[in-house]
């Protein structure tokens, strides 16, 4: 199945959507722990919402449940915490949830998983791909979206 991430930091909203519109995202699935952040600018849930329908017909899902917890987030952040400990206890986290359950239904051809950094591969979203590919049938082949 294909599907796609991208991370809205360092893009202006032209290049965000552009982004959206030049491939085949069909559903826009957020992995924020918080979405409605002032600093979210057009990222921000509802305005997300609204320029996804107006701009693109990309349908919006926010998953709360596919994000780290705020504890874990700010330990990373404040570099508490190492990333090999923060990809490991994210990958437990995603476990004790459960969250193959959900993505069944959710992972459709064309979604596309959302966070907030730039670039992946320090990124839950690569984690979340990485997650779905162990636990789940079906294979992901994922385009990062810059």
């Amino acid at each position: 199945m294909n599907m796609y991430t991208l991370g809205f930091t360092q893009k202006s909203a032209r290049d965000f959507f552009g982004l959206i519109t030049s491939s085949n995202v069909t559903t826009l699935i957020d992995v924020r722990l918080n979405n409605v952040s002032q600093l979210a600018g057009f990222a921000k849930k509802n305005d997300l919402q609204y320029f996804l329908q107006e701009l693109t017909n990309v349908a919006y899902l926010h998953v709360p449940d596919w994000a780290p917890t705020k504890e874990m987030l700010k330990a990373y952040r404040a570099g508490d915490m190492p990333w090999a400990t923060y990809e490991d206890n994210f990958m437990n986290l995603m476990a004790r949830r459960n969250i193959e359950r959900m993505a069944d239904s959710l992972l459709t051809e064309g979604a596309c998983l959302l966070c907030s950094e730039h670039r992946h591969h320090l990124c839950h979203r690569q984690l979340l791909v990485e997650y779905f590919n162990d636990h789940m049938s079906t294979a992901l082949e994922v385009k990062h979206l810059y």
